[in-house]
């Protein structure tokens, strides 16, 4: 089978812990053990967030005040190799030397006049107390909002239009190769209205739409959302929380989810399963390849 993998941020920094490369490789080597079994059985195809790498890199960024902060695509370029050089690394020890890899840096187009640009709401970076925000705000010309007891900084996030590199990422695919590809959700470019013109844009694409866009397009048999919970729960957060198995679609849009966890991943699994008629599956990242076999995870599919 052909099987795109999305890990979420869980597979490469946990909540709390320090942003050094040190820790983001001993997840990743965790996830590699998850993702070796589907490697050897399976076309693979990963891709992955970059949410606390985009924040730190910029962090370093803003920091050299000697050149203007570098902008959202470059740094999310520069993310996507980085993780992709870990991921590539620790897999491939656990798979046969012969077994050939490669990392696509991997521009996604978004439309200038997508509504998302009309209203910001994408945390990245660090907290901040309000009135470093605001100060922060007015010599960057930041969108800041209030994210619990802290205030950070909020970026448009439109829907991924069109992946650029996937006929490459095709051509690898059928030479064997495992390839890692729209890592962050891609790196966001857009057209200058009325031109051939190709520019950056001060944006992130969410990592699940991304992740099934390019499932969709690589035609993979299953799409897999690899994240910190089993399942899909109802109630989640309450004595009746309870997850959900097999479902569809429409079963599942019934209910409402957290906008900024699970919420994005059951969109992405039923915009892949309309698109597709084929299965996704969201659950545990230590169960992916279980996920993959049809036996566990909340398993999304087409018709009752």
């Amino acid at each position: 089978m052909r099987v795109v993998v999305a890990l979420g941020g869980n597979a490469l920094l946990r909540r709390g812990e320090p942003l050094s490369a040190e820790a983001q490789r001993s997840n990743v080597a965790v996830a590699a053990r998850a993702l070796a079994p589907v490697a050897l059985r399976h076309q693979l195809v990963i891709s992955h967030g970059n949410g606390p790498q985009v924040g730190l890199l910029a962090l370093q960024s803003a920091a050299y005040s000697e050149v203007k902060p570098y902008p959202l695509d470059v740094l999310g370029a520069e993310t996507e190799g980085m993780i992709g050089y870990m991921i590539e690394q620790e897999l491939g020890n656990l798979v046969p030397f012969e077994v050939p890899f490669a990392t696509i840096l991997t521009m996604v187009e978004v439309d200038p006049n997508d509504p998302a640009f009309a209203n910001p709401s994408k945390p990245i970076g660090p907290g901040y107390t309000e009135a470093e925000a605001r100060r922060l705000a007015a010599e960057r010309r930041w969108t800041i909002r209030q994210d619990g007891a802290v205030w950070r900084r909020v970026v448009p996030s439109p829907l991924p239009k069109r992946i650029f590199e996937i006929r490459p990422v095709k051509w690898l695919i059928e030479k064997g190769a495992i390839v890692i590809c729209a890592g962050g959700g891609g790196i966001p470019t857009m057209y200058l209205p009325g031109t051939r013109t190709l520019v950056g844009a001060e944006v992130v694409i969410d990592k699940d739409r991304a992740s099934a866009l390019l499932a969709a397009e690589l035609e993979a048999d299953v799409l897999v959302m690899a994240t910190d919970t089993d399942a899909v729960y109802l109630d989640w957060g309450t004595q009746a929380a309870r997850p959900l198995g097999r479902v569809t679609p429409e079963a599942l849009e019934r209910q409402t989810y957290a906008a900024g966890s699970m919420g994005p991943k059951v969109e992405a699994a039923c915009e892949f399963v309309r698109r597709s008629g084929k299965r996704a599956a969201i659950g545990a990242l230590d169960q992916v390849e279980q996920m993959v076999e049809d036996r566990a995870g909340t398993q999304v599919t087409p018709g009752r």
